[in-house]
């Protein structure tokens, strides 16, 4: 801690040309062989990750959270079934081969290279990914293999020194510093489930799996995006926990996937307004909307205008960070939910149940669209006979967007197609519905094709 604050004293006193003495440039080269130690010890384990892929579909002309992949992997157009590579980085987490990475990285890859930092190459099996983190485990058969350290992201501080190590454009083994600017960002936009870490240690294509360390050179987390405008660094990226990582590296290994619950309850925010209206003295709380039907909170009595003071005895947070504390929750578990109704509390065990698809698809609610101002409808052949598209596009037509709505604001015009909502593709009405559903209170990434052509991301709050 003193040689942290040391630094960043010493580092405004000769920015701001207060003279430095001997003693604080001893200060300085203690710090950079702080940097140099990370370097020489974390770099053997940190690999390059080529992955071929089969893709069928031009990539974005602009997405404001670009993952890393290699140069020359954005490739906007006509969508064309072609052969080409991806490039990120991982690292090892144990000597028989196991290396985290992102799921994007390996993402229905046909063959995948790992190297390591001293030439040695191997094929690679992925062991399993989770695309609602953005969290992959791949595996390599290999003796004597370096191994990182691993830290507790629940430590983390803001301020402190953070260092990132990956293969940005094919440059192996580059080492970037910065500190920790956030914890805890959620509502960003990029995975189902978030909780990253936010730091300016520059990161850019190509750093995507790499490992964030702290100062004393174990990881805290894996570099996963950047938000750019210009499609390189501008000072914003974001890394997951590497605790929220091992957890699902553990089920991944167990499982082949992560099984998450779900109860089926639709949440808002408690607001002073609404407090008053359930005659609370405090804001602490999350406020059950609705519960869907045949699902575990209506099996566990569970109740629209139910206030929300507790999980299993703890402070249930916000709505995005009930939303992960239930996901990570083995299906068929017992939990204890404190609820606030008619203003005495009672506590209410509900037993979770497996989220999949289709329980998600029968609780989607179609007044969360109109609510966002927007109309959409199934791509019938005759929509893409009349707009010129390829027979076998899917998604659903935005047919009609209320000026000044939140679908407006966030830039979703008529003519728009919908492909897929926060990375899950969407076929039908029923499938976008579902999708806002699920990101009620939070943030849908919707990716759309153009009524010219390409396709961006747009991001769009689905508040309560």
């Amino acid at each position: 801690m003193k040689l942290r604050w040391l630094t960043i004293g010493l580092v405004l006193a000769l920015t701001s040309g207060v003279a430095v003495g001997v003693g604080d440039v001893d200060a300085l080269r203690e710090t950079g062989r702080a940097f140099s130690a990370i370097a020489q010890e974390a770099t053997p384990a940190v690999v390059s990750i080529r992955a071929e892929q089969t893709v069928t579909q031009a990539m974005p002309d602009m997405n404001p959270f670009e993952f890393f992949f290699g140069p020359g992997f954005r490739s906007p157009g006509r969508p064309s079934p072609r052969h080409q590579q991806s490039q990120g980085s991982g690292f090892l987490i144990s000597e028989d081969g196991f290396i985290l990475t992102n799921s994007h990285v390996v993402d229905e890859a046909s063959s995948i290279v790992v190297t390591l930092t001293d030439g040695r190459e191997y094929e690679a099996e992925v062991i399993g990914t989770d695309p609602e983190t953005e969290v992959a485990l791949i595996k390599i058969e290999g003796t004597d293999l370096p191994v990182v350290k691993l830290g507790d992201s629940d430590a983390l501080e803001v301020g402190e020194w953070a260092v990132a190590i990956g293969n940005p454009f094919g440059l192996q083994a580059t080492v970037t510093s910065g500190i920790i600017s956030a914890t805890g960002r959620d509502r960003v936009g990029i995975t189902d489930f978030e909780d990253f870490i936010q730091t300016d240690a520059a990161i850019n294509p190509g750093n995507s799996g790499g490992p964030l360390l702290n100062i004393d050179g174990e990881v805290v987390g894996i570099n996963t995006a950047i938000f750019t405008r210009s499609g390189g660094y501008m000072g914003i990226g974001f890394a997951i926990p590497i605790n929220m990582a091992l957890d699902i590296k553990d089920a991944l290994i167990e499982d082949g996937r992560v099984q998450r619950s779900l109860i089926g309850i639709f949440l808002q925010e408690l607001t002073d307004e609404l407090a008053e209206a359930f005659e609370l003295d405090h804001t602490d709380g999350i406020v059950i909307a609705e519960v869907g039907e045949d699902t575990a909170g209506e099996e566990a009595g569970l109740q629209g205008g139910d206030v929300i003071v507790a999980l299993n005895g703890e402070a249930p947070g916000t709505i995005a960070q009930f939303r992960r504390r239930i996901a990570a929750i083995r299906p068929g578990t017992e939990i204890t939910l404190t609820v606030v109704r008619d203003g005495a509390p009672q506590d209410i065990a509900v037993v979770t149940r497996a989220r999949d698809p289709e329980e998600v698809a029968a609780t989607a609610d179609p007044e969360v669209r109109e609510r966002l101002g927007v109309e959409v409808t199934d791509l019938a052949p005759e929509i893409l006979r009349q707009l010129r598209l390829p027979r076998d596009m899917e998604g659903v037509l935005v047919q009609a967007v209320e000026p000044g709505s939140t679908a407006w604001r966030s830039g979703l015009r008529q003519g728009m197609i919908v492909l897929a909502v926060n990375r899950t593709e969407v076929t039908t009405v029923a499938d976008f519905d579902a999708a806002l559903t699920e990101a009620r209170g939070g943030r849908a990434m919707l990716l759309v094709h153009m009524p010219r052509g390409g396709r961006r991301y747009l991001v769009m709050p689905v508040d309560e």
